[in-house]
């Protein structure tokens, strides 16, 4: 209980305010210093399996490795201490790219972090270079609440985000994996894929879109247009209120997947469509958890 508290702290701070408390008032036995830049071998940093990025541009990677062979890694990496080695907070593009440079050592500063604050500022960081695409923000801030606990109102606030924004963002998650897919390869834009979350089939229709070229409002007709046998369905009872849509939305956030809410007369029932096993075995670990 005390860790998870103490996780918590970290959130909200900014990547400002996190980088900003630099303290030469340590050294580690083994010669480092706790605050103040300097270097280290290549080999003895590792990267962050959290890290909210998976996809490396090569060809990005490769212009910044000859910037690195010509002039060094002109801004210093953030790093932890991991036991014997050192894992990347912040830098990650730069200390793969320093590798294909065949550079041995790079600039860092060694900090103290919580694990929740490395994942915040490894999402804060590549948000603010706009770095992440739609689909590895959404995941970052999923992470942060399944892992940690923290609700929506605490991301907006935190990452200077609107709660929409990151409402939105989480519901890409419950596309299927060929659409999402196509958004981390900058074939489909956040707005397609939103205008693809109702259809019956996103995937064929995503095919459609990227071959054909459509704008965001043609794949809005497009979705709207298709044969759906949910819509049938939904056509033949009342239309839902503007609270029950946004609960829905909040539930299909926070859980990463689809969910249908229905109710009458003080009762109803709670559908929740999985696109995949692992999605299947993220909501029974949810649903197994005690409520706290």
């Amino acid at each position: 209980m005390t860790d998870r508290k103490t996780e918590r702290r970290g959130l909200g701070r900014g990547l400002s305010a996190l980088m900003a408390e630099v303290s030469v008032e340590s050294t580690d036995s083994a010669g480092y210093e706790r605050g103040r830049e300097q270097n280290l071998p290549i080999e003895k940093l590792v990267a962050n399996p959290d890290q909210p990025r998976r996809h490396f541009d090569d060809t990005a990677l490769a212009e910044l490795s000859v910037s690195i062979r010509e002039k060094g890694v002109i801004q210093p990496l953030i790093v932890r201490p991991k036991g014997d080695v050192f894992e990347i907070v912040a830098g990650e593009r730069r200390w793969r790219a320093a590798q294909r440079a065949q550079v041995h050592e790079v600039p860092v500063i060694v900090r103290e972090f919580t694990d929740t604050e490395v994942l915040e500022v490894g999402i804060i960081e590549n948000i603010q270079r706009a770095d992440l695409n739609p689909v590895e923000e959404a995941m970052g801030y999923r992470a942060l609440i399944e892992r940690f606990g923290h609700t929506q109102e605490q991301l907006s606030q935190a990452m200077g985000k609107s709660r929409s924004h990151i409402a939105n963002l989480m519901r890409l998650l419950n596309l299927p994996d060929e659409v999402q897919a196509l958004l981390r390869e900058g074939k489909l834009t956040a707005g397609h894929a939103r205008a693809l979350i109702t259809a019956e089939d996103p995937a064929m229709l995503a095919r459609k879109v990227v071959l054909e070229g459509l704008s965001v409002r043609q794949t809005e007709s497009l979705s709207n247009s298709a044969p759906s046998t949910s819509k049938k369905k939904k056509s033949k009872s009342l239309p839902k209120d503007a609270d029950t849509r946004a609960l829905e939305n909040d539930l299909s956030a926070n859980l990463g997947m689809s969910v249908d809410l229905d109710y009458a007369g003080g009762k109803g029932k709670v559908t929740i469509s999985f696109q995949n096993m692992e999605q299947l075995d993220r909501l029974c670990g949810i649903l197994g958890n005690p409520v706290r």
